[in-house]
Order: structure tokens, then C-alpha cells, then sequence
């Protein structure tokens, strides 16, 4: 099950960029599972990773590497999450490292590693390692299509994204690739976000740009309300459109990299695990920031809403209720207001008096909906984009392990 129709769009070529993929056999015998991606010399790089503590061995000593070198390489496997691991997973995201710098030449601090897959079971090394010359042999750059399938899990099809900027008479690349069906809400979920530009950047001003591109993106999904032990957000500049950013062409720059991510972080969510419905959750009126996402979460992550969205029940009681636990201090609820689409359903604390069960009911048939709120308490405002929750999403992760 996916939302829309999940095709991948064309991919621009980053110059300064190539990217291998090769069959290692982490989990499943011939299955494109192992991603190489290489930067040119001078790139700058920047990164965001999980707040999960218990975070795994790649995202250790990705941040590690990250702090110590400029890195050259990303290697990506999946099937193994190496999490839970404890030493040994340390040792065997090491070992990796180091023998991708062995055939490419560089020091193993310039090469960040990644994995997704299942928790607590040992990395096999060793068949990486194995299949890292043919994913180097395979370095091309156009391989963004084979690289974004060669990152999935449970995710039923490939995303990825580019825009192309006009700049000093020059055209910027911005194209980034991304998977993630199942434990999603990111606080920089299993997701992989890996994006590029040929651009040239500093690497403080990347981290910066990143960090505003994640926080209208990646931080404001959720599929099921579990962070992953793994996540992972990349994004790296080349430099070698050798073009000079004045403070205009950063922020054209910056814009298109949230648009990047945000393109890809909504397909995360149109690929959730069992999804049926695209859901737009915006909470308006609020008196901060912190109040409106606190509702907003609390209506995207709740069980109760998300099984009434799968049955396309208007169920707007569960919406309300969700809405009372989220924990705003002082909330009147005589000035909540909540539409589903363009259908005012409940104001003044009770349902609105235009209501009718089918309008409701002819919204929640469609498979993109926007839950909105009102909370009439100031002018602050946030959007997050979610799922149902389906039979489906519980027989996939019943069976993750079988």
C-alpha cells in the first residue's frame, strides 16, 4: 500500500558526485543492498542524526568521522540496522570504513557509514566488505535511481528529488534520495536522507542550511511516533559548479534544499508502512511554536485517529480528544475550531451547526486529507504531514523478522 503514484522523478546529475550500488547479501541473496556514494575533493559536508540514545554503531562513528575529517565517502547498507551491537558493532562499522579507504585510497575518517535494517543482530562485515570493489566499480553519477532503491527496506518504491537553480549564469544541482516506511518520526526515523549540491558552500553555513531544511521537513513527519536508532540526514557540496554564493543566491540555495527535503520527507510518508491516506495535520492560533506542534503530534500520533482515518470514519470526537490531552496549559475549548478539508466540523466546544455526517464523511473517502485546527489563542502556526494506521502497517511489522 502507498499514497499516489510513487513515481520517481527524473534525478539530476550532481557534478562532484558518483554513487555505486552492489548486492552484498546482507539479509537477502541478490538483493541491491549496498550504496557507495563518493564527493569530490574539497566537498563540504554536513550531517543530523538521531536523538534516539540508543543510537547505533554507524551513526557513532558517522558523527565521529563527521568531527575529525572532510568526507570523501558515504557507504550505506541495509538489512542490518547494527544497533544494539555494542562493541563488536562498533568494530564491525570500523572494519567497513577501513576497507572502503583501502580501495579508494583515502583515510578511513573520510568515510561516514550508514545501515538500516533489523536491530540486535550482528553486521556481517565481511559480505560488505566483500562487495564493496563492485559498488566501486559501479561509481557513476548518474546513478541516483539505482542508489535510491539500493537504500530501502520496507518501503515499497524509490524517492528521491532535484531542483535545478540559474545562478551567475550557472545552473546549481540539488538532488537528494531518502528511504523510510516504518519507525518515522525523525528527531534528528529507520530513515536515510542523503542530498547533494554542486554548490560551494562552508561547511558551518551547510550545517546552518541543513538544519533549517530539516525543521520545515524530516522533523515534521510522522508515520507511527518511533524514532529510530539510525536516522540520518546528509547533505554534502561539492563546490564544483565553482560558483561564488552572495547572500541572495544562499537563500535561493537554501530554499531549494528545503524543497528537496521536503519533497522527500512527504514521500516517506506516502510510503508508509500499510498506508492508505496522506494526512496533513496544521494547527493554527496557537500562542507558540512548542503548542502548535504538541497538538499536532498528539492528533497525528494517535492510535484512535489514525485507525478512524483508515476506516474513513469522521470520527471528529477522537480528533477533539486528542487535541484536550496534548497538553496546553489553559486551553479554552470554546475557541477550537477543526475543519477536515474545506468542512468546518466542530466550533465553540461542540460540533459546528452547518455539520453534516456526509460532508464529513466525503472528505475522509479522499486519499489526501487536511486535518486544521484553530486554537484561538495568538498567531503561531505548524504542519505536519502523517498516515492512517492499517491492518497492513501491523502485519508488516508482526512479520519483520520472519
Amino acid at each position: 500500500m502507498a499514497v499516489g503514484d510513487g513515481r520517481l522523478p527524473p534525478l539530476a546529475a550532481v557534478a562532484g558526485v558518483r554513487l555505486g550500488t552492489a548486492s552484498a547479501g546482507v539479509r537477502k541473496p541478490g538483493r541491491r543492498d549496498l550504496v557507495v556514494i563518493e564527493l569530490a575533493p574539497g566537498s563540504t559536508c554536513a550531517g543530523l542524526f538521531t536523538r534516539n540514545a540508543f543510537c547505533a554503531a554507524p551513526v557513532q562513528i558517522a558523527r565521529d568521522h563527521l568531527q575529525r575529517s572532510a568526507p570523501r565517502y558515504w557507504v550505506i547498507n541495509t538489512g542490518n540496522a547494527n544497533a544494539g551491537t555494542g562493541r563488536p558493532g562498533l568494530d564491525a562499522a570500523r572494519e567497513v570504513c577501513a576497507a572502503l579507504a583501502g580501495n579508494v585510497g583515502v583515510a578511513t575518517e573520510q568515510v561516514l557509514p550508514f545501515s538500516t535494517g533489523v536491530i540486535g543482530e550482528p553486521l556481517p562485515a565481511e559480505r560488505i566488505v566483500a562487495a564493496l570493489p563492485a559498488a566501486v566499480e559501479a561509481l557513476d553519477a548518474d546513478g541516483w535511481r539505482l542508489a535510491a532503491e539500493g537504500i530501502l527496506t520496507t518501503d515499497t518504491r524509490a524517492k528521491g528529488a532535484s531542483r535545478v537553480l540559474r545562478i551567475a549564469g550557472r545552473d546549481i544541482a540539488i538532488t537528494g534520495i531518502a528511504k523510510g516506511a516504518g519507525m518515522i518520526r525523525p528527531d534528528m526515523a529507520t530513515m536515510l536522507a542523503f542530498v547533494a549540491t554542486d554548490a560551494q558552500v562552508p561547511q558551518p553555513q551547510l550545517q546552518t542550511l541543513l538544519e533549517a531544511a530539516a525543521a520545515r521537513s524530516f522533523n515534521r513527519i510522522t508515520i507511527d511516533g518511533d524514532t529510530s536508532t539510525n536516522d540520518a540526514l546528509m547533505l554534502a557540496a561539492t563546490g564544483a559548479a565553482e560558483v561564488e554564493l552572495d547572500a541572495a543566491a544562499l537563500y535561493a540555495l537554501g530554499e531549494a534544499v528545503a524543497e528537496v527535503c521536503i519533497e522527500l520527507a512527504q514521500a516517506l510518508v506516502r510510503d508508509g508502512e500499510g498506508a492508505t491516506k496522506f494526512v496533513t495535520v496544521r494547527v493554527e492560533g496557537g500562542a507558540d511554536a512548542a503548542e502548535c506542534l504538541a497538538v499536532a503530534y498528539a492528533v497525528a500520533e494517535s492510535p484512535l485517529v489514525k485507525t478512524a482515518l483508515f476506516a474513513s470514519d469522521p470520527n471528529w470526537g477522537r480528533i477533539l480528544a486528542a487535541v484536550g490531552r496534548a497538553g496546553v496549559a489553559g486551553l479554552d475549548v470554546g475557541r477550537v475550531s477543526l475543519w477536515l478539508d474545506e468542512v468546518l466540523i466542530a466550533e465553540g466546544g461542540a460540533r459546528a451547526p452547518g455539520y453534516t455526517e456526509a460532508a464529513g464523511q466525503r472528505v475522509m473517502d479522499r486519499e489526501e486529507i487536511t486535518i486544521r485546527l484553530h486554537l484561538g489563542r495568538g498567531d503561531s502556526g505548524e504542519t505536519l504531514w502523517t498516515t492512517d494506521l492499517s491492518h497492513e502497517y501491523v502485519r508488516i511489522n508482526a512479520e519483520y523478522r520472519t
